[in-house]
């Protein structure tokens, strides 16, 4: 009996060699990719939520302005108004709303309160401002 060990052929474990290289790279190109993605798909998201929420406040404010061209004393457009523009942080713009529902509503002390509350913030950003432009 001879103790001879079958050769291998060369090409067979190239082309073994090569498969498996190629299997793993595009195994990692898949994963790099997958999670790539991943990292970069929250940053868009909250950007685009940013954007849609925008868009929804004025639309809202842009709603409430056309009930008050028609309705010019509509107590709830008014409300609307002011809240819409506070959320949107333009205390300024949500001043003049608010004093027309202290002149429709003067029993209101609520009004009252909040626009001094707003008119003093407003005076405190621009002193504020105005302090850092010197």
């Amino acid at each position: 009996m001879s103790d001879k060990k079958p050769k291998e052929n060369p090409l067979k474990r190239i082309l073994l060699v090569f498969s498996m290289v190629a299997f793993l790279g595009s195994t990692g190109y898949g994963l790099f990719g997958l999670y790539s993605n991943a990292l970069q798909q929250p940053q868009t998201t909250a950007t685009s939520e940013e954007a849609s929420v925008d868009q929804q406040l004025a639309a809202k404010e842009r709603g409430y302005e056309l009930v008050l061209e028609r309705e010019p004393e509509n107590r709830v457009a008014l409300e609307g108004l002011v809240e819409i523009r506070l959320q949107m942080q333009d205390t300024q713009a949500a001043i003049a709303p608010l004093q027309k529902l202290v002149e429709l509503h003067p029993q209101e002390a609520g009004y009252k309160v909040q626009l001094e509350q707003l008119q003093q913030q407003v005076r405190e950003e621009s002193e504020g401002s105005g302090e850092r432009d010197r």
